[in-house]
């Protein structure tokens, strides 16, 4: 039987701004389970885009630039009551973290009591009961406490058991940045065959994406900084781009079927000229910034279509679990952090000289 203590380790997050705002703490009270929801004690957890832009308020719609420009310090004055995802407030202090990995120990009213001890991932993008299987959600360690911490509760449906040979590290990149791009990937509907371009494919997205997307028997155009390209072509890169070159140049135009981009920014624009027509073009970020030059001719006269998305659909859930159960993909794990250490993870992570995930390791599993 598992000892739960009444005290934690974990990191609040005590308001918009820098690194001083994620206090580092082994006074947090492990919260109890409530009706249909399941404790986990955490073993690892990623680092992630999400927690940082929650952190310096990047969300907000008085920000307009690429998120390292507030990575640091924050944006302060700019954030107003919009700084959260879902442009709304954010309540503080919060335990953010939206990956994970760890093992059920113990389960609240109307949990069946078999689930204690099973290993798991926790969907970080998760479903109002409200929503009746739609689009309305909200994301564990934003809208409520997450896994920067030894112990979280969360609703059991949304708790995903699975049987692999991965370890911890390896499985808490599933559930953010994996999901989000399998989620990617279906909704644009990548098929076999097609050519594919990934941009900031040497991230964890853009990793998972290059990886999921061979999966699919696709052939994959990585776009990533020198020095990456070995490793890349490791996670099953066909082609690589570099960062600094001009992807009309090197491709030419109407040469790629699916665009899938986390990046936006100043080299938008040509996204849109390399794609056929009846392209599809799928975004689910704009790490170098949200405001592009867009010129709807090119859109509406090459019969493009564009897909966004947030919301991860509980088959594409359960399809990512099935890849790595089958062993098809096998996250790349940059560095490991301990929690307390989490203000260098952030700016580790921040560098972007890494190819994969950073991890942060909670707890012994």
């Amino acid at each position: 039987m598992t000892i739960i203590p009444e005290k934690m380790k974990g990191v609040y997050l005590t308001g918009y701004g820098g690194y001083d705002k994620l206090e580092y703490r082994e006074d947090i009270p492990v919260p109890k389970p409530k009706p249909g929801e399941v404790l986990v004690k955490i073993s690892a957890a990623a680092v992630n885009n999400t927690d940082i832009n929650t952190r310096i308020g990047w969300y907000s719609k008085n920000v307009r630039t690429a998120t390292d420009a507030g990575g640091a310090g924050g944006f302060q004055a700019d954030v107003k009551e919009d700084g959260s995802w879902l442009g709304q407030p954010l309540s503080f202090p919060r335990i953010q973290g939206a990956d994970s990995c760890g093992r059920i120990v113990a389960v609240g009213a109307g949990v069946d009591e078999s689930r204690i001890g099973e290993r798991v991932i926790i969907r970080n993008v998760q479903e109002m009961p409200t929503s009746g299987r739609g689009l309305e959600c909200f994301t564990h360690g934003s809208e409520c406490d997450g896994t920067f911490c030894e112990y979280t509760t969360a609703c059991s449906e949304e708790v995903f058991s699975l049987n692999s040979d991965l370890s911890d590290e390896e499985l808490a990149v599933l559930p953010c940045a994996y999901a989000t791009a399998n989620n990617l990937i279906c909704r644009a509907g990548v098929n076999k065959n097609d050519r594919v371009l990934v941009t900031g494919a040497s991230g964890g997205v853009g990793s998972a994406l290059v990886q999921l997307v061979k999966a699919r028997d696709a052939l994959v155009i990585g776009v990533c900084d020198h020095g990456k390209e070995d490793l890349l072509k490791r996670c099953g890169a066909d082609e690589i781009i570099f960062r600094d070159e001009d992807y009309i140049e090197r491709l030419g135009e109407m040469s790629v079927d699916v665009v899938l981009d986390m990046v936006a920014g100043s080299s938008w624009p040509q996204l849109l000229k390399i794609l056929k027509k009846g392209g599809k073009l799928g975004m689910c970020g704009a790490i170098a910034g949200p405001i592009v030059d867009f010129d709807v001719r090119d859109m509406y006269l090459k019969d493009l279509s564009f897909f966004g998305t947030t919301y991860q659909t509980r088959d594409s859930m359960l399809q990512l679990i099935d890849f790595a159960e089958q062993g098809k993909i096998h996250p790349i794990i940059a560095r490991v952090f301990p929690l307390k250490d989490i203000v260098e993870a952030q700016k580790a992570f921040l560098s972007k000289k890494h190819v994969g995930k950073i991890v942060l390791k909670i707890s012994e599993g």
